[in-house]
């Protein structure tokens, strides 16, 4: 088709749409969608066009617990990145900082009325030379209405918007609110994953100050930081910082808004490279654990949440997984750490893996594994506990035997074994507790009886399934790591559990919260029973499994226990005082086997957690409770301790019978003493031993006489 052709055809085209729309219909239909769409333009914008206070265009987010130090930011509520800002107030702000914001972003920024219509021609001038968007005429006030309400996509629908909106801002709100606004409120680059917002967070991370000291310098650099954050970030292209920081001060020079002197004073000053990073915590697997506890009904901006997490403890739990892991050295190895207060049942640290960028898997509350030997102190108190108004069956002192054990079981025999392999013939539950002895807490947990075990484990606050079969007394049964603390916790709290308790209050951002009380414990365990679990765990640390925790003598009054499943397929250590509990699981999530154990993966983690954290006093010891007895025993081999044998600790009325504290024992033969069995009185006693130390040291002299011939 030629073109003459083309055009007849054009023509015949549009006389038929003449004959079908006449023009006046025409034009009133552009008029009326023309009228609907600036209708629509002005209604969004009176809506929505308001300002608030800095503190209210703050995302709503988790915060951790107020009280040591301000609280930091955990995680928003809508899964969005954490942004940093500090609200500042126009008068906290440095004149020259104001003065270099609008020199280089809005010079009639207090002429105008939201719209600089000589700016606008300007930039259209020089954008239709340049053959593209070389220059922006957008005011500050515009360019508070795009960052607020909408996005940066540069379109001609979403400009005229931002027209509207700036309009009504201005009619709205005085220039000292719209211009204290833009400051809080501006992008100045980014502090690791967190956006900066703001000049009050932009201060603290580039220059390590609050707002109100920097330096005229300082300002210029901010303010040439706005058209482009990162391509003038001091930190990644200082030269470039420096060359628009400098072109900043000519102009503010050229407006006549400081003077040449100070201008080359402040030229000649470097460009600070070093960043001061906001102190942050990442509690992402905690922030997902509670989000179905947060209160739907809470702003999307302006609101905080303050949480039970304590931002220091989070920070070196954090620390202690990390260091713990690549001490291992093992590829593919997690770990989780929890921590809470026993008292009050607050979550104090949780750490649900790695990584959790990585994988959003939580270790910490949802994985369930085996506990292994951390399960037996649950054991132990389902044992050494009175039922049914009778006496228990044990006590710390009772001697269980540690030899070969076959069960029959409806899916074949058992046959629990120790770790090293080895027997020990007799040993006291208090022994195998501290040795952390397998085959003596099978005979146990056979005494007592399965389902006693899983009563006890329920009145713990552990809720995961628990078959009720033999070997759930050496841990066969999962549990979340989570509940194996809280059930530590009832311990160190002398038999008390306390609700579980994440949230501690809300409200508008920056309010003091008021301090919230935590619902009553409830008394679970004889608080004397309580102890004498406890008694043990302190042995362990002191001198059992986990006596690597205690090698620096730091922590004698630390109860703690190691646990290891079949394989080594997980390794755990809980640690406890009366004020803290710390746990920690070490394992694949595939469930391979770690190849060590609890005091080898897991206890270095806790170490490390207890080291660096200071709870404001010293590690307080048990106190003793009513319904305690405390005896001295001499042990079937004939030695002894102090006094008339080893102290052990009973409930009262189960200790034994005996004149002064003491059970019967055996004295070893020698010299004239041979054998002699009865009870002695702790005089007797240490006479018996200055007569036998006497008899000893007589007879090291015969042997010596008799060596010199």
């Amino acid at each position: 088709m030629d073109r003459q052709a083309l055009v007849l055809r054009c023509r015949e085209a549009l006389s038929s749409l003449r004959s079908r729309f006449p023009l006046r219909l025409v034009v009133r239909a552009a008029l009326l969608t023309s009228g609907l769409g600036i209708l629509a333009i002005t209604t969004e914008a009176l809506l929505r066009a308001r300002l608030g206070t800095p503190e209210e265009r703050i995302p709503t987010a988790l915060y951790t617990r107020p009280g040591n130090g301000p609280p930091v930011a955990i995680a928003a509520l809508d899964g969005g990145a954490v942004e940093l800002r500090i609200p500042v107030r126009l008068d906290q702000l440095p004149d020259h900082l104001i003065e270099a914001v609008l020199a280089i972003e809005d010079q009639r920024f207090h002429q105008h009325h939201g719209l600089d219509v000589r700016r606008i021609g300007g930039a259209l001038v020089a954008n239709l030379k340049a053959g593209g968007i070389a220059q922006g005429g957008s005011t500050i006030t515009q360019q508070l209405a795009k960052n607020l309400y909408l996005t940066a996509r540069r379109t001609p629908l979403r400009k005229v918007r931002e027209a509207a909106m700036a309009l009504v801002l201005e009619a709205r709100h005085d220039k000292r609110e719209i211009l204290e606004a833009y400051l809080n409120e501006i992008y100045l680059g980014h502090d690791g994953g967190r956006a900066i917002h703001g000049v009050g967070a932009a201060a603290r991370f580039y220059f390590g100050k609050e707002t109100r000291r920097i330096t005229l310098a300082e300002s210029a650099l901010l303010a040439g930081m706005i058209h482009a954050p990162n391509r003038y970030a001091p930190t990644r292209h200082p030269r470039a910082a420096r060359e628009r920081r400098n072109l900043v001060l000519a102009v503010m020079t050229g407006q006549e808004r400081i003077s040449r002197s100070l201008a080359e004073r402040a030229t000649r000053a470097g460009v600070p490279t070093r960043v001061w990073p906001a102190r942050s915590v990442d509690g992402r697997h905690f922030r997902d654990y509670i989000r179905s506890k947060v209160p739907r009904r809470l702003p999307r901006r302006g609101a905080a949440v303050h949480t039970t997490l304590d931002a220091s403890m989070q920070r070196i739990a954090e620390r202690a997984v990390r260091h713990g892991l690549d001490r291992l050295r093992n590829q593919g190895v997690e770990a989780a750490l929890v921590a809470i207060d026993p008292r009050s049942g607050d979550v104090l640290a949780m750490v649900g893996g790695r990584d959790y960028g990585a994988s959003q898997f939580d270790r910490a509350t949802v994985a369930r594994r085996q506990p292994g030997s951390a399960f037996k102190p649950i054991v132990a108190l389902a044992a050494l506990e009175r039922r049914d108004g009778e006496d228990p069956s044990f006590t710390l002192a009772t001697y269980v035997e540690d030899e070969p054990l076959r069960v029959r079981t409806p899916s074949g025999a058992w046959q629990p074994a120790n770790y090293d392999r080895r027997f020990r013939g007799r040993v006291t539950v208090r022994e195998a507790m501290e040795q952390s002895l397998n085959v003596p807490f099978a005979r146990i947990g056979l005494a007592v009886g399965p389902e006693r075990i899983v009563a006890t484990a329920r009145r713990l606050g552990i809720s995961s399934p628990l078959s009720p079969v033999p070997s759930l007394a050496l841990g066969s049964s999962e549990v979340t790591l989570l509940e194996l603390v809280r059930a530590y916790g009832v311990l160190a709290a002398g038999g008390a559990l306390a609700q579980e308790r994440t949230l501690l209050s809300q409200g508008p951002y920056g309010e003091e919260p008021e301090p919230d009380q935590a619902a009553p414990a409830s008394q679970v365990v004889d608080p004397a029973v309580a102890y004498l679990v406890t008694s043990t765990l302190e042995g362990v640390v002191a001198r059992g499994t986990g006596r690597a925790l205690n090698a620096s003598g730091r922590y004698e009054s630390v109860a703690g226990k190691t646990g290891t499943s079949n394989d080594w397929r997980d390794a755990w250590f809980v640690a406890y005082t009366p004020s803290l509990v710390v746990g920690a699981w070490v394992g694949f999530d595939d469930g391979r086997s770690l190849g060590t154990t609890g005091a080898g993966a897991a206890l270095p983690i806790v170490a490390r957690f207890l080291d660096e954290i200071d709870t404001g006093e010293d590690w307080d010891s048990f106190e003793v409770p009513d319904g305690i007895t405390e005896r001295y025993i001499a042990r079937e081999d004939g030695g002894w301790l102090s006094e008339c044998g080893e102290r052990e600790i009973f409930l009262t009325g189960t200790e034994p019978s005996g004149v002064g504290g003491c059970l019967p024992f055996h004295l070893p033969n020698w010299g004239e003493v041979r054998e002699w069995g009865g009870v002695l009185t702790r005089g007797a006693a240490r006479f018996l031993e200055e007569l036998l130390g006497r008899e000893r040291e007589r007879e090291r002299d015969s042997r010596r006489a008799r060596s010199r011939f």
